[in-house]
């Protein structure tokens, strides 16, 4: 059942089908595309390049672009450098970048000619950055990136042979509200393929994949990056979820698998209510991550488009998938499948550390090969969350007799907003310094189309009338969108415990009774 063959280096898998299948389209964007072929000999050169420009086996460079061909070469290109790659979204606000290329001490930045300046202003405060490759259309100074993955380098790829080693920080917020690197090794994400994508859903060389999933996510990695690579398959890479587009790409009939998560399905379902036919052509498997896929979600999907959409869940510290629906076997709608091949899974409770029994509640700990090597730089959260082997998700969950996992909350407060973590105390930090705010606290809301929403309260100082819209905007300049509060409620005070901590629940009630 696990496809061991497909656990090996970046070099290794890179090179097998440049051989077996050189000509053939690996990935493709709105602009361009690559083969194998070429896949091989542009990553070894940037990869030479990189150690010409004085990057070290286990230093990290990151990504910060856009969905494209590019952002996939960079990162194979990093990895046969030996280095560690640091994916940085490309939405991502100036504060948020800077404190990931400090807390990873960056040596290089891949990124575009529209964020280069950025970068160029924010060094300072990023001692470490020695190294900007521009990728666009200027001919201005500074290493352009067609330069690199074109020409020859004096040094070789070192393409290691190990594949344990770290090679990506992937940054997830925590529940402290300090973005956490997760250390991922090659070999954690592929046994992910070799367990879950390649047995369960059957990912082959035969596919051609449509995704829209943003890269820089452990997911996307995993599955549009890795997973696509191990295959040798194809795989058509949308800078960005637009549902119009969508169709379009599959209506073509060109595509096979659809990798998103449950907000996507939604705008496609909704999107072709009232057409009396919708034609996905050779459509034969979707499937869905990163949220809790609606049991009513997944049945509309399938009996509107005919095509099966298998749920699953995943997280970063676990190189993305811990479970899995089968698409044989039978499944039970609302749960997110069984555990991955290979893999153990328990559910504890959280005060005993003792096993539930089927149909309770408890915490999920999970233990395998696809375990994180650690948090980068956090000895002490790193001791918290793995112990004695297990990894300790700060989720609930229970299991039916049968052993399919339903995930039913969360010990942590995350706010999983259409795939996206959110941390409350990160808004909460951003929030405190607006003038007028004496106090205030996010807690995540429900909400039909993207799982879950950050909704905020505060408490104003009497003598300053600070409005919803200022608190807003101040936090538009300061975070991500997806960060920025759904919705501002006032109130007299914030519930508090007796040591401090905020008493969430009783907020969400203020707003649920």
């Amino acid at each position: 059942m696990l496809r061991t063959d497909l656990i090996a280096s970046v070099a290794t898998l890179i090179q097998r089908h440049a051989d077996e299948r050189g000509d053939k389209v690996a990935f493709v964007d709105a602009t361009r595309q690559v083969t194998y072929g070429q896949l091989a000999a542009r990553t070894a050169n940037l990869a030479g390049h990189l150690a010409d420009l004085g990057v070290a086996e286990g230093d990290t460079v990151a990504i910060l672009l856009p969905n494209s061909v590019n952002w996939i070469e960079s990162s194979f290109a990093i990895t046969r450098a030996g280095a560690i790659g640091v994916p940085i979204s490309n939405d991502a606000t100036e504060g948020e970048i800077a404190y990931r290329l400090q807390d990873a001490s960056c040596k290089v930045v891949i990124t575009t000619d529209e964020r280069a300046p950025m970068i160029e202003a924010i060094r300072a405060q990023c001692p470490t950055v020695a190294t900007v490759i521009a990728i666009g259309r200027e001919a201005g100074g500074g290493l352009r990136y067609e330069n690199l993955v074109s020409t020859p380098p004096h040094s070789q790829p070192r393409d290691p042979s190990s594949i344990h080693e770290a090679a990506y920080i992937i940054y997830t917020s925590g529940t402290t509200g300090r973005a956490k690197g997760v250390l991922l090794s090659v070999h954690s994400m592929l046994w992910v393929t070799a367990s879950c994508w390649a047995p369960i859903a059957q990912l082959s060389e035969r596919d051609k994949v449509l995704s829209p999933l943003p890269l820089f996510h452990s997911y996307a990695l995993n599955l549009s990056v890795l997973s696509i690579l191990a295959a040798g398959a194809s795989e058509y890479i949308m800078e960005k979820f637009s549902t119009t587009e969508a169709l379009r790409l599959l209506g073509s009939g060109e595509f096979t698998f659809l990798p998103g998560v449950p907000t996507m399905f939604h705008y496609l379902l909704e999107a072709v209510k009232g057409h009396d036919q919708v034609n996905l052509g050779g459509l034969r498997l979707a499937v869905s991550a990163g949220a809790i896929m609606p049991a009513t979600l997944n049945r509309e999907f399938e009996s509107r488009f005919g095509v099966m959409l298998l749920d699953g869940y995943g997280i970063t510290e676990t190189a993305t998938m811990v479970t899995m629906n089968w698409p044989t076997g039978g499944r039970v709608l609302g749960s997110c499948g069984l555990p991955i091949p290979g893999l153990a899974v328990r559910i504890v409770d959280a005060a005993s550390g003792k096993d539930v029994p089927a149909g309770s509640e408890g915490e999920l700990i999970v233990r395998g090969p696809n375990v994180m090597i650690g948090y980068h730089n956090k000895p002490q959260e790193t001791a918290a969350a793995l112990r004695d082997g297990w990894y300790h998700t700060g989720d609930l969950a229970r299991s039916d007799e049968n052993g399919f996992l339903t995930i039913t909350g969360r010990l942590k407060e995350l706010i999983i907003r259409g795939g996206q973590n959110i941390a409350p105390a990160e808004i909460e930090e951003v929030v405190s310094v607006v003038d007028g705010v004496v106090d205030n606290a996010v807690v995540g809301l429900p909400h039909d189309l993207l799982g879950e929403v950050p909704a905020l309260f505060v408490v104003r100082r009497g003598d300053r009338d600070v409005e919803a819209e200022q608190i807003l905007k101040h936090c538009r300049e300061r975070l991500s969108s997806y960060k920025v509060p759904f919705s501002v409620h006032f109130v007299d005070q914030i519930p508090r415990t007796g040591s401090g901590k905020i008493i969430r629940f009783k907020l969400r009630e203020m707003l649920t009774k």
